[in-house]
């Protein structure tokens, strides 16, 4: 989960590469948020409980 905004690291560079490495994961990727998002979102808590 990030936000597709980052300025330091890119999309393609991080969280794409991170699900090609992580068998299971599922990339979430939110529109105009920064890398960390500063939210909790459904999402997160949908992974948190899993």
């Amino acid at each position: 989960m990030r936000g597709d905004d980052g300025q330091i690291v890119p999309v393609a560079q991080s969280a794409e590469l991170t699900a090609t490495l992580v068998g299971d994961a599922v990339p979430k990727v939110y529109p105009d948020l920064s890398h960390g998002m500063g939210t909790v979102n459904a999402d997160l808590l949908d992974f948190v409980n899993r």
